[in-house]
């Protein structure tokens, strides 16, 4: 008899990524949520929810499971002209979040695995980030995810099921989103680019590496009620990383040396810190809990999780 799982979130950027590794492997029964039909997942328990804001009835798509992985999140508000885009997030990532884990606790759920942010810790260090930090949100979607967190703490004291939060910094792969996905573009289209010499430190985690974190967590007895942090256990500078990524797709890198002062300086004239920040910014994780609690180790190096972006579709994941 396999387990059986729900996951949210199934044709994202990281759900499918899971969804795919855990129809390969016999141990698992997975069923997925979608917000409408996608052929994709035909042979697969599906059910359709809709939109989640909406305090979706998730009777039918709880039973008899024995874990959640809830992947399903809003992660951009599209329109500008939200009056409250904190409440957008909220409707979402909060209370969607929270109507899900409280009627996957009342259906028996054994764990319910919940994929936050690192935002929570806050977007840029002097020193690497730890589970035991004190959360420093400074945007609104890593906002979100605090208070979906500590709504989730108060459900597992109050009923007992298992919580397991996993905290990514930006995840990288093959048709990665956001700001990876811009920086491939411009490395791909040999744009010439003003960050030759950013001595900054960054955490990042390819995608093969963070499902295989939530994987490990789905009945690890030592990840229950635990936070982690998840990461490469390398981390790189925006110069390192705009080579490597280069190098992986076998093209020149186009940087120009100019100073990282200059560089923020330019973008705070402009509007544009929050941008440069991530660009020029230090953002380090500390994966040493997930390592020594669990005996996770990524099994994916960032030069072969940068190469799988980069690789001839038939054989990986979509190819960049």
């Amino acid at each position: 008899m396999g387990k059986n799982i729900l996951l949210t979130g199934t044709t994202g950027f990281i759900g499918q990524a899971v969804f795919d590794d855990l129809k390969q492997q016999s141990k698992y029964n997975v069923s997925v949520s979608l917000r409408k039909i996608d052929d994709k997942y035909k042979e697969s328990n599906v059910f359709v929810v809709g939109d989640l804001a909406a305090g979706v009835d998730w009777s039918a798509a709880l039973y008899d499971q024995q874990f959640v992985i809830h992947i399903a999140a809003r992660a951009h508000i599209i329109r500008n002209d939200v009056p409250d885009p904190l409440s957008e997030y909220r409707k979402v990532n909060v209370d969607g979040s929270l109507n899900l884990a409280w009627q996957a606790a009342k259906s028996g759920v054994k764990r319910f695995i919940f994929i936050s942010s690192i935002g929570v810790n806050g977007n840029i260090n002097t020193r690497p980030f730890t589970e035991e930090d004190a959360p420093n949100p400074a945007e609104l979607y890593a906002q979100s995810k605090w208070e979906a967190e500590q709504g989730l703490w108060n459900i597992q004291r109050a009923t007992g099921m298992e919580i397991v939060i996993i905290r990514p910094p930006l995840v990288y792969g093959p048709n990665a989103p956001g700001n990876f996905g811009s920086l491939m573009r411009w490395v791909e289209k040999g744009v010439p680019l003003p960050l030759g010499a950013i001595h900054n430190r960054r955490s990042l985690v390819a995608l093969d590496n963070l499902v295989d974190l939530i994987i490990t967590c789905i009945d690890h007895p030592a990840a229950a009620n635990q936070v982690f942090l998840a990461g490469d256990g390398q981390d790189l500078s925006t110069t390192q990383l705009l080579k490597s990524v280069a190098t992986a797709m076998g093209k020149p890198s186009r940087l120009i040396p100019v100073p990282a002062s200059w560089l923020m300086l330019a973008a705070t004239l402009l509007g544009k810190q929050a941008m440069a920040q991530r660009l020029l910014g230090s953002l380090q994780v500390d994966i040493s809990k997930a390592q020594t609690l669990l005996g996770w180790h990524p099994p994916v190096s960032v030069e072969e999780g940068l190469r799988r972006c980069f690789m001839d579709s038939e054989n990986t994941r979509n190819g960049c």
